[in-house]
């Protein structure tokens, strides 16, 4: 059995993998970098590492991998996803980018079904909140991952 301090530990790794993995697609977009090129900057140079400010937090590395990598593979299926969820004024190449990367993360784990879908919407929703500390921005975050939640896992919500 795992202590509850080791699973909070988990938990605080995984929620750090699923940040830095939403500011690596941010990056990966707005510089035109490969996915490759911006996961090792992350590794060798963010993720865990001290700069005058602060010390980042540790994340769990095969997580954050594993979300570039799907996001990359399934970014065609992701975005039509998104596209669906969103109305039809708004066209995912309108949201802010940012809010991309977060669906494109969200949505590369919820096509991948590695954790469970309520999992990964209340982490992203939480991301969101770091991002966009006014709130407005969190119930879009929620009904637009909701919606893509019931299209890549039907039935997984109830």
């Amino acid at each position: 059995m795992t202590s509850p301090r080791r699973h909070d530990e988990r938990r605080q790794r995984s929620t750090a993998a699923r940040f830095y993995a939403v500011q690596a697609l941010f990056q990966m977009e707005a510089a035109g970098q490969s996915a490759d090129r911006v996961r090792r900057e992350f590794e060798d140079w963010r993720i865990g590492h001290e700069t005058d400010e602060e010390i980042s937090a540790e994340a769990d590395s095969a997580l954050f991998a594993r979300i570039l990598e799907d996001a990359v593979t399934w970014q065609g299926k992701v975005d039509q996803m998104t596209d669906r969820a969103l109305v039809a004024r708004w066209p995912i190449d309108r949201i802010d980018p940012v809010l991309r990367a977060r669906g494109r993360a969200a949505g590369a784990e919820l096509v991948a079904a590695k954790a469970p879908p309520r999992v990964i919407i209340s982490e992203y929703v939480g991301i969101s909140d770091a991002f966009f500390p006014e709130g407005r921005e969190t119930k879009f975050v929620n009904a637009v991952l909701d919606h893509m939640a019931r299209e890549a896992a039907p039935g997984a919500l109830g």
